[in-house]
């Protein structure tokens, strides 16, 4: 597919609109904001048909059927996440936070708003957890009860190395608790490899679907531990989940046009090959992107072992004529959206590689890159040569 130039020469999506290079909310397909276009009675049988089928898949792309369901959560990923931490974690348990950017920091502070009790692992942004130190750390504290992991962590991008972090929490006889937001529907985490009781995504990641909509996939037996956990009435799974097996339907007024636009973007996700399907054109997109970026002279801030191809993030140039809003403005006259840098390690900026976006839309973002730098008379992206 390639990119829909408009007449003003901004690159542009299938309905005229800016092309997101970012982590989501993501460029959609024309046909998933179509099917928002309509109104749905919240207890009528047509949406809840869509409601359920969108939970089973759900489901079925975690490789979990059977052995969980799915319990959605109206709001954004992060509601998502506090559900689940607050949900699963009894008032008398211990929650270790496993920390290498700003959502490992945010689910602690969700923890310690909650009154648990938290320990924490952390590790510079651009570096992964070590297990030998977390195998001596549950060795050594007996009090922690769940584990608390990010699978890819948006701040920089990196692949944390969730299979194996299950698998050492699980011989410790610990509960894990996974943030997979950013990488559910486009990098495998299956339940039967995978050991986890619990794990968060939400409808406008890898699934390009709109933002409105997360989700919790929850080991039946261990929710049904659960109850009287919750410290909030809205985000109580348990009482989510009961309320769904009894009647089918929310507890209170779900976000209909994001549900019913999910479903469709859950039947294109299907119809592209499902996860690897997914998750090989997103690594065609980052492939494309860090080749063509380095080419610039642009430096990745992660050696690419530990990139994952869902957003990238690259360090900012030191020639003193790149001002990043100058650059960032350029990129959005030219119809493409990108991020500021979120690191603490070091200045950085960062491009997605999701959504409803192909390799030659990569290719003509990068054109635009080099535009960009032509009018700031920028000819390296990387550091000055008295730096290097």
């Amino acid at each position: 597919m390639t990119t829909d130039k408009a007449t003003t020469g901004r690159a542009a999506s299938e309905t005229g609109d800016p092309l997101l290079l970012t982590p989501g909310p993501l460029t959609t397909s024309a046909s998933v904001k179509q099917a928002m276009v309509h109104d749905w009675g919240s207890r009528d049988q047509g949406f809840v048909a869509i409601n359920k089928m969108v939970l089973e898949k759900i489901v079925e792309l975690a490789g979990a059927q059977g052995t969980h369901v799915t319990v959605p959560v109206q709001g954004s990923g992060t509601f998502a996440v506090e559900a689940m931490i607050t949900t699963f974690v009894p008032r008398t348990g211990k929650l270790l936070v496993v920390m290498n950017g700003a959502y490992g920091q945010r689910a602690r502070k969700i923890a310690e708003i909650a009154g648990r009790a938290v320990a924490t692992y952390e590790t510079p942004e651009d570096t992964p957890p070590d297990l030998a130190a977390l195998d001596a750390l549950l060795a050594g504290d007996k009090a922690i009860t769940h584990v608390f992991a990010v699978h890819c962590e948006t701040t920089s991008g990196i692949l944390n190395p969730i299979a194996e972090l299950a698998a050492l929490v699980a011989r410790h006889g610990r509960r894990l608790l996974v943030d997979s937001m950013s990488a559910f529907g486009a990098l495998e985490i299956d339940a039967r490899k995978v050991p986890y009781d619990a794990l968060a995504a939400s409808s406008n990641k890898c699934l390009e679907g709109v933002p409105g909509l997360g989700f919790v996939v929850c080991r039946k037996e261990a929710l049904a531990a659960c109850k009287g956990n919750a410290t909030t009435l809205v985000l109580d799974l348990f009482d989510q989940a009961e309320g769904f097996a009894k009647t089918g339907q929310y507890r209170f007024t779900p976000p209909i046009h994001v549900i019913v636009a999910l479903g469709k973007a859950i039947e294109e996700h299907a119809a592209e090959g499902g996860v690897a399907g997914r998750g090989k054109r997103y690594r065609e997109n980052a492939k494309v992107l860090i080749d063509g970026m380095r080419a610039m002279g642009f430096r990745t801030l992660l050696a690419d072992r530990l990139q994952a191809p869902i957003i990238v993030t690259f360090h900012m140039p030191t020639d003193p004529r790149f001002v990043f809003q100058q650059f960032y403005d350029g990129l959005k006259d030219r119809g493409y959206v990108i991020y500021p840098g979120k690191l603490t390690v070091a200045e950085s900026f960062r491009m997605g590689c999701i959504g409803r976006l192909y390799p030659e839309q990569m290719k003509d973002a990068l054109a635009a890159v080099r535009e960009v730098l032509d009018e700031m008379r920028v000819s390296n992206g990387g550091p000055a040569l008295a730096a290097e």
